[in-house]
């Protein structure tokens, strides 16, 4: 691999994998040794790329003018017009009109052989039945997520149950057929699944629950898979167990 390639390269793994990244790491994903990592990052520090931290902490890209928008491959500028496309089809107007912008930000940074690209896409989204779009206010859910701060909600179910609950917001869950808000129920102290639009009001407690967030969601899609790798540790006994 020639350095070129090789920088570039590196500059997409600092960008990509979760900061700090150590020197160790880099390594090992680019199979080069760690001395020619330290090397890379200051050929990088001096082309203008603002990387942080230091042998032994790890690095983090904090700006990345080196790397601009324009180097988009065709493939993904494939993957990010249908996956644009899909969030102005499913989101709330808010996400819809973002994607949207999105996309002509995108655009304008674009050399002009790939704006044609963009322009003329082979992957189109398309459904003979819409799906449920959100007809509730999600940005007070979504900055509550931001935020990691939880939530007092006036809820409503299926039956018109009403009741007062606290809960820690962890994400919006698009499913075939509507868009729910995964949570985690204060009251329960379990995962449950809520109807934006049965949602009344809902007021921000100024209670974090930071940094419990991505740990919680990782447990709830572990609940998820089990079924299925005991299904298919049934099905093949003798294989070696999937990773956690």
């Amino acid at each position: 691999m020639g350095k070129s390639d090789r920088l570039f390269r590196l500059l997409h793994l600092i960008r990509g994998l979760t900061p700090p990244v150590t020197a160790a790491r880099l390594a090992g994903a680019m199979e080069v040794s760690e001395r020619t990592i330290y090397r890379d990052i200051n050929s990088l520090r001096t082309a203008g790329a603002r990387i942080e931290g230091e042998a032994g902490l790890g690095y983090t890209m904090v700006e990345d003018p080196a790397l601009p928008p324009q180097t988009f491959t065709r493939l993904e500028i494939e993957a990010l017009t249908l996956g644009l496309a899909e969030a102005g089809h499913r989101g709330d107007p808010e996400l819809a009109e973002a994607a949207s912008d999105a996309m002509t930000k995108i655009l304008a940074t674009l050399p002009e052989r790939q704006q044609r690209q963009a322009a003329h896409a082979v992957n189109l989204l398309h459904r003979m039945t819409a799906p449920q779009t959100p007809t509730a206010n999600m940005s007070p859910l979504r900055e509550a997520m931001w935020a990691e701060e939880a939530l007092e909600i006036a809820y409503a179910d299926m039956q018109e149950n009403r009741t007062r609950r606290q809960i820690w917001p962890l994400a919006f869950s698009y499913n075939d057929r509507a868009v729910l808000l995964l949570a985690s129920c204060c009251l329960r102290q379990d995962f449950r699944l809520f109807h934006p639009a049965r949602i009344q009001n809902c007021r921000r407690t100024g209670a974090s629950f930071r940094p419990r967030r991505v740990p919680m969601l990782r447990e709830f899609i572990d609940r998820l898979e089990a079924p299925y790798r005991q299904e298919a540790d049934r099905k093949e006994p003798g294989r070696p167990p999937a990773p956690s």
